[in-house]
């Protein structure tokens, strides 16, 4: 199943949030080991950039959902996306191939389908 064209950015509904030292005390018992008797678990604190928790963006007008029910994908339409000039070829000498291939890597929501 394919679900991009290589640009697009998705959003994972990862399920509801798990508290990380219950998950470290599960690990050890499914190694068969005991947790704080064979296994300690130290608590060190967050790092520069860790988060607490992650917000699920799926709530967005541009998110639609794929044929997964789990995975998101993001599509702005047309008017919403806007590009430097520096991005932009020389559109009036560009044949049609390059203009697709161009909207094709910018445009996740492009579909050159319905191009004439």
């Amino acid at each position: 199943m394919i679900y991009t064209r290589g640009q697009d950015i998705f959003v994972l509904d990862m399920g509801e949030p798990v508290k990380i030292y219950e998950l470290a005390e599960n690990m050890i018992r499914l190694s068969g080991l005991r947790p704080h008797k064979d296994v300690e678990i130290d608590i060190v604190g967050l790092r520069p950039g860790e988060k607490l928790y992650e917000e699920l963006l799926i709530n967005n007008e541009f998110i639609f959902k794929t044929q997964n029910g789990k995975i998101f994908r993001e599509e702005k339409p047309f008017d919403q996306i806007t590009f430097s000039d520096s991005e932009i070829p020389n559109l009036d000498k560009a044949n049609k191939k390059e203009i697709i291939e161009f909207l094709l890597k910018k445009v996740t929501s492009f579909n050159p389908k319905n191009v004439e």
